[in-house]
């Protein structure tokens, strides 16, 4: 029985190349599958009472996975199968260890990848997958804790598992009801979910995501002004008696458009830069110092701070700088960042 929100294709197709129809049918599509998350989430509010829907087996699968410090392994067939490597990788990505094994390689060797301790993510929609027997068998013999997703109640998966996140009843966004769209949406949201209520029960950080994520567009938001920023005899550095001659040897050698003016321990009294030395231009090279017209109270910052949050500083001025000083809790220069460094790493 067809079930779908959409009409079955039209025999002849002679509207299929109208486009009105085609966006009709999208919003279709679109509407059929936000119902089955809008179903999914009432189903999990009702579960929060304890009485045993998908909200009370939604936080036994989080307890049981993170108090037990348990790896995940996620398996599942077609398309349940490819729901589940984005949960994997999602799950790995976010601080969860997570594999994904697939049932039918399980069979043939694959076992051995499960572990004492771990979680079992099963999905399965119908829940009587033939191909996962053996690992539902395996789990069971040596009592990993196994969590079915299904949207049978009565199934063999669901009969067999600790958990059963159970998924509302939806019907499927395909015209003759059977390609999962839907149902394999609704898995997709809810290890979604699974990933990140684990993530915040860990508290895992932006800085954790960024240990995940070192290449790709990702990695770079996520780099740190330490990694970037220019240490040593590379800055621009001088004492405070400095005379206005060497300063400015010093700021043409080092190129920063700065000088920063510390004290015999290294700490940050001020700063000098190519606009402060043009307006001392007419005054005596020899005899003014730097800490005569140094900005003392110049905008820092920490070694730790996320590079893109060093470029916002920079630019978030009434005037915007080109370089900037990182300090340790001391006060002490570490680095040194210039705006060029962060538009070559890609921050900007």
């Amino acid at each position: 029985m067809n079930s779908s929100p959409l009409p079955p294709p039209s025999a002849t197709g002679d509207d299929a190349g109208q486009p009105a129809r085609m966006l009709r049918e999208a919003r279709a599509v679109l509407r059929a599958e936000s119902a089955g998350l809008e179903a999914m989430i009432a189903a999990m509010e009702d579960g929060t009472a304890g009485d045993g829907g998908l909200g009370a087996a939604f936080i036994a699968a989080v307890e049981g996975i993170w108090a037990g410090n348990r790896r995940v392994v996620v398996t599942g067939m077609g398309k349940s199968g490819h729901i589940g490597r984005k949960i994997q990788a999602t799950l790995a990505s976010t601080g969860t260890p997570a594999i994904f094994v697939h049932p039918a390689e399980a069979s043939h060797g694959d076992l051995g990848m499960l572990q004492k301790g771990d979680a079992v993510l099963a999905l399965s929609n119908s829940g009587e997958t033939a191909e996962m027997a053996d690992i539902i068998s395996h789990a069971r013999r040596f009592g990993l804790l196994l969590i079915a997703m299904t949207a049978r109640a009565g199934s063999t998966l669901a009969q067999a598992a600790d958990i059963v996140l159970l998924l509302p009843h939806a019907p499927e966004a395909c015209p003759i009801g059977l390609a999962p769209t839907t149902s394999s949406t609704m898995q997709l949201a809810l290890g979604d979910a699974l990933a990140i209520v684990l993530l915040q029960r860990r508290g895992f950080s932006a800085s954790d995501f960024g240990i995940f994520h070192p290449g790709g567009r990702l990695g770079t938001r996520l780099r740190r002004v330490s990694e970037l920023m220019h240490t040593g005899q590379s800055m621009p550095l001088g004492a405070p008696d400095m005379d206005l001659r060497r300063v400015i040897v010093e700021m043409t050698r080092k190129a920063f458009g700065c000088m920063g003016v510390v004290d015999a321990h290294g700490r940050l009294l001020g700063l000098i830069t190519d606009h402060d030395l043009r307006l001392a231009l007419g005054r005596d090279l020899d005899h003014t110092r730097a800490a005569d017209i140094m900005n003392p109270a110049p905008q820092t910052i920490g070694p730790d701070l996320l590079a893109a949050e060093a470029l916002r500083i920079m630019n978030d001025r009434p005037r915007p700088i080109s370089s900037i000083f990182a300090l340790d809790e001391g006060g002490h220069a570490v680095g040194i960042v210039h705006l060029h460094d962060l538009l070559r790493a890609g921050i900007a």
